[in-house]
């Protein structure tokens, strides 16, 4: 049986959206037990050419819910803003993009899989694709980089996480 675009991706988006959800708690937490700042841990890092925990967070927003809001218009651009600087409006970022997931019907996208869908970094840079093309090959894997990326700065930060935690809710057979 063949899966239908939606079937393969938000389904999976609200899993990782909700493990990211879990990470934020569970830095939160390490925070308020006093072994880190906030802000020192949000701006930790796993080398320094690389962007801080709260960029990973965000762009998991950012590939989700952006990337689920650009395919209606056929065109994503990054967002350049400044990330946040505090739990509570990753948060709300992460609780943006799970709910921009449960709201995207699988009529909808299996009608514009098929269009046309640019990347652009305004004039400099342009990659064309279609749809699908664009959730499956771009979006999809920035999805799981930046939420594996939080997880790795988290767990060398020392932060109590393991595997269940990236993981998320498992959609396991229901047996009854």
């Amino acid at each position: 049986m063949a899966l239908s675009l939606h079937q393969a991706i938000i389904p999976n988006w609200l899993q990782v959206l909700g493990a990211v959800d879990g990470l934020i708690d569970k830095a939160e937490n390490f925070v308020a037990d006093g072994h880190a700042e906030e802000k020192a841990l949000l701006e930790s890092r796993l080398i320094d050419d690389m962007l801080p925990l709260a960029y990973q967070f965000k762009s998991c927003w950012t590939h989700s819910h952006l990337a689920l809001t650009a395919i209606r218009e056929g065109s994503f651009s990054p967002d350049m803003n400044p990330y946040p600087e505090d739990f509570a409006s990753l948060r709300d970022m992460i609780a943006t993009a799970r709910k921009t997931c449960e709201q995207t019907s699988e009529d909808e996208l299996e009608e514009i899989a098929g269009n046309d869908m640019v990347f652009a970094i305004g004039d400099k840079f342009r990659l064309d694709f279609t749809v699908q093309d664009f959730l499956l090959s771009f979006s999809n894997p920035n999805v799981y980089f930046h939420s594996a990326t939080a997880y790795d700065i988290l767990r060398m930060q020392g932060v109590g996480i393991g595997k269940r935690d990236y993981l998320g809710a498992l959609r396991v057979k229901q047996t009854g």
